[in-house]
């Protein structure tokens, strides 16, 4: 139903007034100055006639019932006038009036109200609380915002109407031509995924850029992005990343997953390109708009001055981009055209004083070198310099090769017109060239999204009795927690590897079960009171024979009675010491709005102090598992620094796998951490030394 809200036929304004000052007169204004060739209705009880229109007491006089409704009425009155539409027959609204659940509980029930009206009748809201909803090429403008903007291939929706406003006449000015724009306000109906849906498959879409301050169903936004993403590029701007707001939860993984981590591995499940400021936003809306996806990650960088040159490789791989190594073909035939003192390698030096034709040499060899993915041409105004000729050249380059292709003319009033010459010909500009790299690094994770999802893991249930009747023998005990020992039985349950051990109820079991598995062993407190049992010393390590093991028995009971003296204590867990190997942790938290999160870091000062550590949403793949693992800053401890045996990365990847299942079987496990997950070297596995898993409704 969203087309009649984009391409509608006739147009209502309830609110409309004389006052060319009031809201509801400047969205009236809009729709006539925009050119919209639908009939128009004012609505005014108290009018016969505005800006030349008739005028018409209430939505039930109208001679027809309009596709949109623009609502621009106090908040009280909304309810009102949306049901007036709804008996009316008009199957959308905007609702550009404020007052609602932004103002406080009462408006909050003024909105749910609207809402509801708007369900009886099957009617679609945008807002409340909005500019509005713009479409070029429909010629509407059905929104408060001061001009109307050039028509184009970006699709542009904001939460935040000031901010659309400013970004609105940002994109004017840069001539960034939109195909729509939606400010959502409020989202109390229509939100990104509805329009995510409705612009995957729209041939007048070409990219999505959002602003986003809030998700309100998180899975529904993934899938909607998600497939969005598989068509077209997705850009998000999400504001209200800080991690002041993290939950203040016992796990480890829940004090460090907040509110950005988590966004960030819902906007990288659904295939988004994530912007981190305003300007990074338009950077890439233009970049996405009007250049393919860069072939590799691999860019060829042309340029007049070595300096510009140096910083744009510096930046290059700082972001994870190559400098591509040309081909001898291509180098030879640079170094037969070019100046003897012209550098033929990557960067391409063609020297201060080149002019287009240089330039047209340069670029034109290297954008058919198949180990160029990207180009960037850099130039510095010189005394020779023709800025103009040399962007028309780096233009046709481009389009006959049809390779992205960015551009940093850098300077003042000497490259002006060059830049301009590079706007009108769909080259994007960036005024340094760290900038323009920048935008190539985000855009070449377009390189990386499937076309389908991945092939689903195997089934690595083995015995769900096992984790129900845990569960379930947790919530009648009224504990929050499972104990270790059954959270080990649902560790093998998943087919993860534990260490050989078990429960010890007094010392004398403590010893059989330490001379069954063998010294060295582990001592745990063993309390369904105790999460944290290294806090009050309630483990000791390298127990090594029967005196020490009496010795650290005596020594951890102590501890809990004295730290916790209400706890229940069951004894100890006595578990066989694993040597060598590489600590790291696993975790899982679910997130009020995305649902399960897997984490994953190096143990130890890692995680604690550095925060070391990658997300993703659940389900995740082994495959997605291996880019977790590789992106963490430790991640070369893995591969063997120093001369360290490499550690075995694929069991890694394997136990986060078999987590993430485990939280999509049972999606009432809200909180696990595997800390210490101990990772033998390679082709030997990994075993969770530690398991505490914590369930919710």
């Amino acid at each position: 139903m969203l087309e009649r809200v984009f391409a509608p036929r006739s147009v209502a304004v309830v609110g409309a007034s004389r006052d060319t000052r009031a809201v509801g007169r400047v969205v009236l204004d809009n729709l006539l100055a925009g050119g919209f060739q639908g009939a128009i209705y004012p609505v005014n009880p108290k009018a016969e006639e505005i800006a030349g229109l008739s005028c018409y007491p209430s939505i039930a006089d109208l001679p027809q019932a309009p596709d949109l409704a623009v609502i621009v009425v106090p908040a009280p009155a909304v309810e009102t006038v949306v049901r007036q539409c709804g008996e009316k027959g008009v199957p959308a609204a905007i609702v550009i009036s404020a007052g609602f659940k932004e103002a406080g509980p009462p408006g909050a029930a003024l909105e749910r109200a609207v809402v509801a009206a708007a369900a009886e009748h099957g009617m679609r809201l945008i807002g409340p609380n909005c500019l509005g909803v713009i479409v070029p090429g429909s010629k509407l403008n059905a929104s408060f915002a001061p001009s109307m903007p050039p028509s184009g291939k970006v699709a542009f929706v904001s939460q935040s109407g000031a901010l659309g406003t400013a970004l609105l006449d940002q994109a004017a000015s840069q001539g960034l031509g939109l195909s729509h724009f939606v400010s959502l306000g409020n989202k109390a109906d229509v939100d990104e995924a509805d329009l995510f849906e409705a612009w995957a498959a729209d041939p007048t879409v070409g990219v999505v850029i959002a602003y986003i301050e809030a998700v309100r169903d998180g899975r529904r936004f993934v899938e909607a992005a998600r497939a969005l993403s598989r068509a077209k590029p997705l850009v998000v701007l999400k504001s209200g990343l800080s991690d002041a707001g993290a939950r203040a939860v016992s796990s480890h993984t829940g004090s460090l997953a907040g509110s950005r981590h988590v966004y960030e591995a819902a906007l990288r499940k659904a295939g988004a390109v994530q912007a981190h400021s305003a300007e990074e936003f338009f950077d890439l809306a233009a970049a996405f708009a009007s250049q393919p996806v860069p072939r590799s990650s691999s860019v060829c960088i042309v340029t007049n001055a070595g300096g510009p040159a140096i910083l744009a490789t510096d930046a290059a791989e700082r972001l994870g981009l190559s400098i591509a190594a040309l081909s001898d073909s291509t180098i030879q035939s640079l170094r037969s055209k070019l100046p003897a003192a012209a550098s033929v390698y990557n960067p391409v030096d063609v020297l201060g004083d080149a002019g287009p034709e240089r330039y047209a040499i340069a670029i034109d060899a290297v954008t058919q070198d198949p180990e160029v993915g990207a180009v960037l041409a850099v130039l510095t105004p010189q005394a020779m310099t023709d800025a103009p000729g040399v962007a028309a050249v780096v233009s046709d380059a481009a389009r006959r090769h049809g390779i992205c292709t960015l551009a940093s003319f850098m300077g003042g009033e000497r490259v002006a017109d060059g830049i301009r010459a590079l706007g009108s010909s769909g080259i994007p500009h960036y005024p340094y060239p760290e900038r323009a790299v920048s935008v190539l690094a985000a855009m070449t994770s377009r390189l990386s999204v499937r076309d389908e999802d991945a092939a689903p893991e195997p089934d690595m249930l083995r015995e769900p009795s096992v984790v129900r009747e845990a569960i379930d023998h947790a919530r009648r005990a009224h504990r929050r927690f499972i104990t270790e020992g059954s959270a080990a039985r649902i560790a093998a349950a998943y087919g993860i590897q534990t260490p050989s051990g078990g429960i010890a109820s007094d010392l004398s079991e403590a010893l059989g079960l330490a001379e069954d598995v063998g010294y060295p062993v582990v001592l745990k407190i063993a309390s369904p009171d105790i999460l944290h049992k290294s806090d009050i010393g309630g483990i000791v390590t390298g127990v090594s024979d029967p005196d020490a093991l009496r010795a650290a028995y005596e020594r951890v009971i102590r501890n809990a009675r004295a730290r916790m003296p209400d706890a229940r204590i069951w004894g100890v867990t006595v578990q066989k010491q694993i040597e060598g190997g590489i600590e790291t942790i696993v975790g899982l938290v679910h997130d009020a709005t995305f649902g399960h999160v897997v984490m994953f870091g190096l143990g130890g000062i890692y995680v604690e102090v550095l925060h070391d550590v990658s997300f993703r949403l659940c389900p995740v793949t082994r495959r997605e598992a291996s880019q977790m693992i590789a992106e963490i800053r430790s991640y070369p401890l893995l591969k063997g620094a120093r001369g360290h045996a490499p550690a075995d990365v694929d069991a890694i990847s394997d136990v986060i796998a078999r987590i993430s299942a485990l939280a999509t079987h049972f999606p009432e496990i809200v909180e696990l951490d595997v800390n210490p997950l101990i990772v033998l070297p390679k082709g030997q596995g990994a075993i969770a030394a530690d398991i505490r898993i914590g369930i919710g409704e």
